[in-house]
Order: C-alpha cells, then structure tokens, then sequence
C-alpha cells in the first residue's frame, strides 16, 4: 500500500471529524510563549531536588499515591479515599465523563470554556450541549439548568473559566446545585482556582462535603508550576472516584510527579506568594487593556480573554510580529497569558495596535 493511501480500517467518524489537540506554538528566541498558561516561574530548589530523589525510573509508579492524597484531603477536610490523583486534570476529566456517559447521553457546559471538553464528551460517545456564556463571559447558569434533560449524565462548571476568565459565584453555584437532580454528575473543574482574589468566589473546599453528586477538579500545572509533569487531582464522593478509577490508565502518574507534588504542598506558601504577584501583574494589564478601548472581562484566571471575532487571526498575527505567542481559539477570539514582566510591554503594544485596527464591530470584537 502506498503510504498516502487512506487505510480501509473503520474508524469512529465522530473521532475522525475531531480536530487534534494542538499544543501552542513555540516561541522564538526573542519573544515570549504566552499561549498555554504556563507558571513562568521556575521550581523552587525544594521541588527540583525532590523530582532529583526519584532515581528508579526502572520501576512502576506507586499507584495510589497516598502520601500526595492525604496532604490534599487535609486542606479539604476529607478523608484519602476522596481524592484520586491523574495525568493532569484533563486526564480526570476524561475518567469522570467516561464514567458517567455514552452513546445517547448528554453533557452540558458553558461555551466558550475549556478547549477539551467537545473532544473528551465525544471520545465517550456522548453528546455535548453547549450553553453560551453571557456577554461578560460567565456562566449562564440558569440557563445551564434549563438545558438539563433526562439524557444529562455530566454538567461542568469551570470557575474561573477558560478562557473568559470569569468566576461564578459561591451564591451562584448554590442557586444552581438547589435546581440540579442528585443523579447528575456535576464537574467543579478549578484549574485556577489559586489565582482567584474575589473572596465571592465558589471554592471548592468549603462544598467538598454539600453535595455528593459534585466532584472538583484542580490541578499542580499552574499555580504550583508543574505543567510538565502532569499532576492534577479530584476530590469527591469515594464510589464517583472510584469509577473514574476504573476507566483510568494504570500507572500515569509518575513517581517524579508525586514527589514534585508533594514537595510543593510542604512549600505552598512560598508558591502562592508568586501566584500573588502574578494576580496583582494580572490585573494590571486588564486595566491598561481597558484603557486602551477593550472590553476585557474581569480575569480571575492566570490570563486575560481578548474576544476579537472575526478578527481573530489577524490579531494573533499582530501579536506574534511583536514578540507574544498568544492562543487563538478561532472564531472568538484570544487567549493570553500573563507571563513574564517584562513580556508586558510588548504584550501592550500588540493589543494597542490591534485595537486600533480592527475593522468594524461585525468582527465580534467586544469594544467599547
């Protein structure tokens, strides 16, 4: 067979018609890659030797992870069987949706949230109900509600949203979970939760014994640094958890990942005090977003959200020619980390022209 012909292997056509993950583009020696939310601080020295210490890579991980588990059940007040580690919390996203849904059940979610969600519902066979997010970017939860059928098995929250930003509220979620049926499997995903300053804010630790049906996501790749390694977590209900178990890779959780983990649970302060400093940068650039014309909606995230429309590729074009690798998430608009200091200036000056430029208001840009 010649190496260009298709193979007549059948294949999902749901599975072929998803677009591949792709990750964000690399940046060049000059500029800044601002694209994937990264931590832009390096390991502290504690992690970096604790990651060292790991030297039997000729060995399978430990699979419970039971020293990471009971540092994290302490902050939420619950016991070890409650948490379950993975390959990130992307991983535990596909676990718990390919646990509670399949072919002829729905999962609902806001639009636009995090990338993966389309493709994770559809690699389970399920179908996705995509809500719109209201024009400041949150969550239309009564909406959400209404969207619930007697094919719901899954509905995920993100606070703060990715990538608008956007939190919902304590108030919010409460009103939310009172409407939703106690069979549903309900997703808290906070990813970046730990950039939140709005004491409004849900928080998973203080509703991880209200509701049995709910199950919170967060994960080490962002505020503790450790995209690389791959070390997310879920704190629910033991059977839910055990389910995800059970749709899991075996093993996908490193020995260095949990040994990174844990190094930074016992040297969270001095993480969270860099998480500080990068809320405080972050609010910044939103305000000189605002005073340049956008519309930003309020970041609580490590990210501001630029909703350029139609425009979206020449504004990322824009940014790339001054030095900021942002992410486009076509037809919406931009998705841009704060980084570095001092990818500021440059973030400002590309975001400064592209205002200026854009074309008209039909290119769905939200301006002033």
């Amino acid at each position: 067979m010649n190496s260009q012909e298709t193979p007549a292997v059948k294949l999902r056509p749901e599975i072929v018609a998803l677009a591949a993950y792709k990750q964000g583009k690399p940046a060049r020696a000059d500029a800044f890659k601002l694209s994937s939310n990264e931590n832009p601080f390096e390991p502290l020295p504690a992690v970096v030797e604790a990651i060292a210490a790991v030297d039997a890579v000729n060995r399978y991980p430990e699979a419970s992870g039971l020293a990471v588990r009971e540092q994290i059940a302490a902050r939420f007040g619950v016991g070890a069987e409650r948490v379950h580690l993975g390959a990130g919390s992307v991983a535990l996203l596909a676990q718990l949706i390919q646990a509670a849904a399949t072919v002829g059940d729905e999962v609902v979610y806001a639009w636009r949230s995090f990338e993966a969600y389309p493709g994770l519902v559809a690699v389970a066979g399920a179908s996705s109900v995509q809500v719109p997010v209201l024009a400041d970017g949150r969550h239309d939860l009564p909406a959400m509600l209404r969207a619930v059928t007697d094919r719901t098995r899954v509905v995920i929250v993100c606070s703060p949203n990715n990538p608008t930003g956007s939190i919902v509220t304590a108030h919010e979620f409460e009103e939310f979970m009172q409407g939703m049926p106690a069979d549903i499997l309900v997703i808290l995903d906070e990813a970046y939760v730990e950039f939140v300053t709005d004491a409004s804010a849900v928080d998973g630790r203080s509703i991880a014994d209200r509701y049995p049906n709910v199950v919170i996501l967060r994960t080490f790749s962002k505020a503790y640094g450790l995209a690389g390694l791959r070390l997310g977590y879920a704190v629910g209900a033991e059977p839910i958890l055990d389910a995800a178990r059970s749709t899991a890779i075996p093993l996908s959780v490193t020995e260095q990942a949990k040994a990174a983990g844990l190094a930074s649970l016992v040297q969270e302060d001095l993480l969270l005090e860099r998480v500080a400093r990068i809320a405080v940068l972050r609010d910044q650039v939103w305000q000189a977003l605002v005073d340049q014309g956008w519309n930003v909606p309020r970041p609580h995230g490590n990210f501001v959200w630029l909703a350029t429309g139609d425009s979206t590729e020449y504004a990322a074009g824009v940014f790339e020619r001054h030095g900021i690798v942002v992410r486009a998430l076509l037809p919406d608009g931009l998705r841009v980390t704060i980084g570095e200091p001092a990818s500021v200036d440059k973030l400002l000056r590309a975001s400064a022209e592209v205002v200026r430029n854009l074309p008209s208001p039909r290119s769905g840009a939200t301006l002033d």
